[in-house]
């Protein structure tokens, strides 16, 4: 089934934002485009609305920017069989998703509630271990004198992703600096009891008929007790942004059958109803030298690029990006 699809790229906030949006929606766009007619509305730093060819700084410099007012109007105007939400900074992946939402655009994800509830790292704790999910002890910090749990201790700010701003504290004397750093990225800072390190692993799970089903795990070897930005994304030698997580086989999806599965699993199912996902959902947890799973966050999106983590997880069953993003579309019931 041929769809037109189009991907809200870009970020209002940054250079940084903006350039990860189009590194998942240009391999995004080619997997999708051998099926179905893939389209851009791309909103640049600063706000500004464009609408180019395709991802590439030529078509890009040629696209003509329009105010917001004229964007949304034009993004209206299109009326697409389904958006694909590409914006990974915090107003991207709520405002402009309650924005679709307003417009009655139907699309591919989770809900603007949703992603504001899981962008918020204590809020999502909350809501995960108000229904029995196992999380690290924690509190949200200001000064040293407030932390009241003890050491070692992950310092880390509320609302940011990729690690950014991220510390492990085994001394006191380094909690000031850790602190700091987080606070430097977001005005809530979250001091969580270090889990100690069994594994680490994520979880994909899919909305199939109504229920949520699980995907392959996938675990992360760690040179260090936690991961840090360069696990995660790094720059290729021409300067682009790329994606390290992969490199050298530091990431693989777990053999079915694994002890730890089943645990998993069952905390990941609870993770999605309990955050209210829907279509999709990916949880990050630690798993502890007893084999117990600890929930460290979620990150509720899929790019649908070959690369994306649910990609790879479906892959792993057999399943392509397109016949994903085409069955996910189904359960949606968004028709071409």
């Amino acid at each position: 089934m041929r769809r037109t699809i189009v991907q809200l790229v870009g970020s209002p906030v940054d250079e940084f934002h903006a350039e990860l949006s189009r590194l998942y929606a240009r391999a995004s766009a080619e997997a999708l485009a051998t099926r179905h007619v893939v389209r851009f509305a791309y909103v640049a730093p600063g706000g500004t609305w464009q609408f180019p060819d395709s991802l590439d700084a030529g078509s890009l410099a040629d696209a003509d920017p329009l105010s917001a007012t004229a964007g949304i109007a034009r993004l209206a105007e299109m009326r697409p069989d389904v958006v694909l939400p590409q914006m990974f900074c915090l107003p991207g992946m709520t405002s402009y998703r309650a924005l679709l939402e307003l417009l009655g655009l139907p699309f591919l994800g989770n809900t603007a509630k949703v992603m504001a509830n899981t962008a918020d790292k204590a809020v999502a704790r909350a809501l995960v271990a108000a229904r029995g999910v196992a999380v690290p002890a924690g509190q949200l910090v200001s000064r040293v004198d407030e932390v009241q749990l003890p050491l070692p201790l992950v310092v880390k700010p509320a609302r940011t992703d990729n690690s950014v701003g991220v510390s492990l504290v085994t001394e006191h004397g380094e909690l000031a600096t850790a602190i700091a750093q987080a606070a430097g990225h977001c005005a809530d800072v979250l001091a969580e009891t270090f889990v100690p390190l069994g594994r680490e692993v994520r979880c994909g799970v899919l909305d199939i008929d109504g229920r949520p089903v699980c995907l392959p795990l996938e675990e992360y070897a760690l040179d260090a007790q936690i991961r840090l930005p360069a696990d995660k994304l790094g720059r290729s030698g021409s300067g682009e942004l790329r994606l390290t997580a992969g490199d050298g086989g530091r990431a693989w999806i777990v053999e079915p059958g694994d002890p730890i599965e089943a645990a998993v699993f069952e905390a990941a199912r609870t993770c999605f109803s309990a955050l209210g996902c829907r279509h999709y959902g990916l949880f990050d947890f630690r798993i502890d030298p007893d084999g117990k799973p600890w929930f460290l966050e979620a990150g509720p999106y899929c790019s649908f690029a070959p690369s994306s983590v649910i990609a790879k997880m479906a892959a792993a069953q057999g399943c392509s990006v397109l016949d994903l993003f085409d069955t996910l579309c189904g359960e949606a019931r968004i028709a071409a």
